[in-house]
């Protein structure tokens, strides 16, 4: 068996020089965290409550799920669901407080269903850090209308301008689909021209695509490589990705470089 110890997995994943892993948690219980993070705890660094779904569930179980998964190594934040219907009923400083006694460290800041002009946004991200916070900002619409009047070039000004505010990553939105929004078509196919330009124009470690389905996962590893950062991955795909980013599925055998 030591002859075959390169295909173990690692406690240090920067070994292997894979990128961030940011799973959507659609709500599963405790137990099932648990078990979950026994098995691909070590292939994750983020998990994102879909949906505004923290509200819908008893706060001592959120509060002991994001403990597990910080046991574990995993920061999760409540996605940007709440955030955006804090801001719109003016109940920042409220969010901020229950964020803080939840036990998260990071939020979302978005504005994928609201209006945030982007000096304002900047304004609530440095708001959100002087709160003790760290942010992942996103950008990108969720209705497809209202996604497709963005141009490259906003896009890439909209990210410019939140990791000036202090964002630490920018994730790309794609809801949970991946179809019809930012850089996919309607079959979820990458827009190949649009991730050339958002690449050329920005820092791609500061990104992470939302990437839920295998074929646009596939893409971005085979064009940025395993360190390629990648979200809204579904719970059952973690161990399966992190098996393409190095390289052990025939989609991306021989073709990345670890």
């Amino acid at each position: 068996m030591h002859a075959f110890n390169f295909l173990a997995p690692a406690r240090i994943r920067e070994q292997y020089n894979t990128g961030i892993t940011m799973m959507l948690d659609k709500g599963l219980g405790p137990r099932m965290v648990e078990d979950f993070l026994e098995i691909a705890g070590e292939h994750l660094d983020f998990v994102k409550f879909g949906w505004g779904i923290i509200s819908l569930c008893d706060r001592d179980i959120i509060k002991e799920k994001i403990r597990i998964y910080r046991d574990y190594g995993v920061e999760a934040h409540p996605g940007g669901t709440l955030f955006e219907i804090a801001y719109i009923q003016g109940k920042l400083e409220e969010y901020f407080h229950e964020a803080e006694k939840l036990g998260f460290k990071y939020l979302e800041i978005s504005d994928g269903s609201i209006d945030l002009p982007r000096q304002e946004k900047t304004r609530v991200i440095e708001n959100t850090i002087d709160h003790g916070f760290k942010v992942i900002s996103e950008v990108g619409k969720k209705d497809p209308r209202n996604d497709k009047i963005i141009s490259l070039k906003e896009r890439v000004e909209h990210v410019k301008h939140d990791l000036r505010a202090g964002a630490e990553k920018v994730l790309i939105e794609a809801r949970e689909s991946g179809q019809n929004i930012g850089v996919y078509d309607e079959k979820g196919n990458v827009k190949e021209d649009e991730v050339e330009y958002l690449i050329e124009h920005l820092p791609a470690e500061k990104l992470i695509w939302e990437a839920p389905q295998k074929n646009q996962q596939v893409y971005f590893i085979l064009k940025i490589g395993p360190n390629a950062n990648l979200g809204n991955i579904p719970p059952e795909d973690v161990i399966s990705l992190e098996s393409m980013r190095r390289g052990l599925r025939g989609d991306t055998l021989g073709k990345v470089k670890l």
